[in-house]
């Protein structure tokens, strides 16, 4: 047995309550090196009456390709517990607790949760399970108001550039909410809408006015209250890393240097403050004047940000944020900023914005979850480049939903593409069919599927500024049978309840034939398992089918064809495609 491999933390991803009664416990060992892993488990107070010993055997949860992870769940009534595990390899068995390695459990010293605290329990809103979100870059959506168009404004459906406009505004996203709605969308995330100089308002003047390129407060409530009536929530992005250069506290300082009241607001080196050919002060990534970074450990940057956040909820009932550049600020401010946010709103959404490994972020106390980048890497490189196979691309679905806590996966942005990056049918070298069939996965994966304005009409665009081209609304220039494939692929997550909020269990997967598949909801009434050809060739397969009890299967997608014999699935896929079997 391999001992080094084996590992477990009482705390984190490892050990968190999923209710006040419920602790969520998982175990890391070598790959394919454990025959069985159990747990047993106590109260803390184990000689109270009533107190019993328990013995409860794990599941495999899934593989990397170095490790295998065991999940269990144990029953907590009094909300403390201690345990300890039973692992074997078939040779070899061992209790293992906090302090190491044991023959015997008596001589085993215990890992122990000390007590589940409701003000410490990690709670997202119910909504993510069935949230199905849709990210807008308002300037290039739709242009609802010409009145309010910015100087030397483009004809609409012009090429990009970083600093051009074409017009959109609230009022375009508002015209348009019936085509959301008919998509099946129920969350929109806007990229900032606040006073800005630049097309992207990445860079705020005013974090309390909408740009009047936008509109207006009015406008923007009008917009959200017309979401609201279709049942679309509304999140805005939150730029709180860094402001613009334009932004009054900003403007001060480079007016009176030290004697101004928000000299310490930034990260300035030496006075008089330099903006050109190189900043003397801390920016957003690397010396971008027009971006000066905030001190958030500044007690009234703090309190000018949290009343921010809070003044957007209430005054337009926004449903949550999108956190900017979340990373490179202190956790101390995203504590509070989750106190004053759930304060306003309970069931108020916080994404952060973290490429990597989020999991400080993900402790209940910061963020609900983040934009689910590691999702996206093995979607790219899976379905679109097609330069890793079925391994890998499971290794990495499973050591992403490892890294972090049940709850922050439900509420995961999984998005393929975004305004940060290339869109993913350009990605994908134009091949439609890779494009559909990682949207077919991304809809029956956990958390929350994220769509890029524009993706389902088959829109394309290299990275910044390319990605960010106005949407095509002439029926004539859009894909109108990607549009009904994203239509059909939303409806089915919507109908059935464990492609929404079941487990994830990997079901099978065939290296040389490049097919994968998993199942959701295993300990629900309705399972459902997804299958994909990731190939040019057709499929012939056969592939155990234990986790239903029905001698038939019913594909919601495209008409594959298959039997089912003594829980064996007999089926046949075509090049590229993907079912999902009910």
């Amino acid at each position: 047995m391999n001992l080094e491999a084996i590992y477990h933390e009482a705390y984190g991803s490892y050990a968190f309550p999923l209710n006040g009664r419920e602790l969520k416990i998982r175990l890391r060992s070598k790959k394919g090196d454990l025959k069985r892993a159990a747990v047993v488990h106590e109260d803390r107070y184990p000689y109270q009456p009533g107190a019993e010993l328990i013995m409860t055997e794990m599941e495999k949860a899934g593989s990397t390709e170095l490790h295998d992870y065991y999940e269990a769940l144990l029953p907590c009534d009094s909300r403390r517990v201690k345990y300890h595990f039973y692992v074997s390899d078939g040779a070899q068995a061992l209790w293992f607790g906090e302090r190491g390695f044991s023959e015997s459990k008596f001589s085993c010293h215990p890992f122990q949760y000390s007590y589940m605290t409701e003000r410490d329990l990690f709670i997202v809103p119910e909504w993510v399970d069935s949230g199905i979100v849709y990210q807008i870059f308002p300037e290039r959506f739709a242009n609802g108001d010409t009145a309010n168009d910015p100087e030397g404004v483009l004809p609409w459906g012009g090429e990009p550039q970083w600093n051009n406009f074409f017009g959109g505004d609230i009022q375009g996203i508002a015209d348009k909410m019936d085509y959301l709605a008919d998509l099946g969308i129920n969350v929109i995330y806007l990229t900032p809408i606040f006073k800005s100089p630049s097309n992207h308002k990445y860079n705020t003047t005013d974090y309390y006015a909408i740009d009047p390129s936008f509109g207006d407060l009015d406008i923007v409530k009008a917009m959200v209250a017309k979401a609201h009536d279709r049942g679309i929530r509304v999140i805005f992005d939150a730029v709180f890393n860094h402001c613009g250069s334009d932004f009054f506290a900003f403007q001060d300082v480079v007016a009176r240097g030290k004697k101004s009241p928000y000299w310490d607001w930034f990260f300035i080196e030496e006075e008089p403050v330099v903006m050109e050919p190189r900043p003397n002060y801390e920016t957003f990534a690397t010396y971008i004047a027009s971006m000066p970074k905030l001190n958030t450990n500044n007690p009234e940057v703090k309190r000018y940000l949290l009343d921010v956040a809070r003044y957007w909820i209430e005054e337009a009932d926004i449903d949550g944020w999108r956190l900017d550049v979340s990373n490179e600020v202190d956790f101390v401010f995203w504590r509070e900023f989750r106190d004053t946010v759930k304060s306003a709103k309970a069931d108020a959404l916080i994404i952060g914005e973290v490429w990597h490994n989020a999991n400080p972020w993900l402790q209940g106390d910061q963020y609900d979850s983040v934009m689910n980048y590691l999702f996206r890497d093995a979607m790219v490189d899976f379905f679109a480049k097609q330069t890793i196979g079925v391994d890998k691309f499971d290794a990495l679905l499973t050591q992403a939903r490892m890294s972090y806590k049940d709850q922050a996966n439900r509420a995961m942005f999984n998005l393929i593409d975004s305004h940060d990056t290339e869109r993913f049918l350009t990605t994908c070298a134009d091949r439609e069919e890779r494009l559909k069939l990682a949207v077919l996965f991304q809809m029956a994966y956990p958390g929350m599927p994220m769509i890029y304005y524009g993706s389902e009409i088959g829109m394309k665009g290299n990275n910044d500024p390319g990605c960010r081209g106005t949407f095509i609304w002439d029926a004539e220039g859009q894909n109108a049978e990607m549009l009904q494939w994203f239509k059909t692929c939303i409806q089915i997550r919507k109908t059935i309840p464990s492609l929404c909020d079941g487990s994830c269990r990997t079901w099978y997967m065939n290296p040389l034939g490049n097919v994968y598949g998993i199942v959701r909801g295993i300990e629900s009434k309705q399972p459902a398992g997804v299958l994909i050809n990731n190939s040019a060739l057709e499929q012939r397969l056969s592939i155990p089918v234990s986790w239903t009890g029905k001698s038939s299967l019913k594909d919601l997608v495209n008409g594959a064809t298959w039997d089912v014999k003594d829980a064996e699935l007999n089926i046949v896929l075509k090049p590229y495609q993907g079912v999902i079997l009910v």
